[in-house]
């Protein structure tokens, strides 16, 4: 499942509360984002569409469908077919050259590679 950039904004404030009402996220989102509340109905109810979100009544509650990890390794997936010609490797050396890493972030990312092995 394919979720967009103003979907996933959604989809964040769903994450990090289990379950909310539309109001409520409208809310979150109106602070964080500035978006009006028919903006944020509208992207709900393309989720629901999708299979993401499920309603419930009263009170037009939300509640995720689909796990964030699961949404995360997708997009993980189509960023390296897309940008990185299918190498994880080639997107690991792209991330490892835009930052200065402390001792401790290598080591932690040594042992990573070590259990992957």
């Amino acid at each position: 499942m394919k979720l967009f950039d103003s979907e996933l904004k959604v989809m964040n404030v769903l994450w990090r509360e289990g379950e909310a009402t539309a109001k409520h996220v409208s809310d979150v989102l109106k602070a964080s984002v500035g978006w009006n509340i028919n903006t944020t109905y509208t992207i709900l109810k393309r989720l629901i569409e999708k299979g993401a979100v499920e309603r419930s009544e009263p009170g037009f509650r939300c509640r995720p469908l689909v796990d964030k990890a699961s949404v995360q390794q997708q997009e993980t997936d189509d960023l390296i077919d897309r940008v990185f010609d299918g190498s994880a490797d080639k997107l690991f050396a792209s991330l490892l050259s835009r930052k200065k890493l402390s001792p401790e972030e290598i080591e932690g990312l040594k042992r990573l590679v070590d259990e992957l092995e």
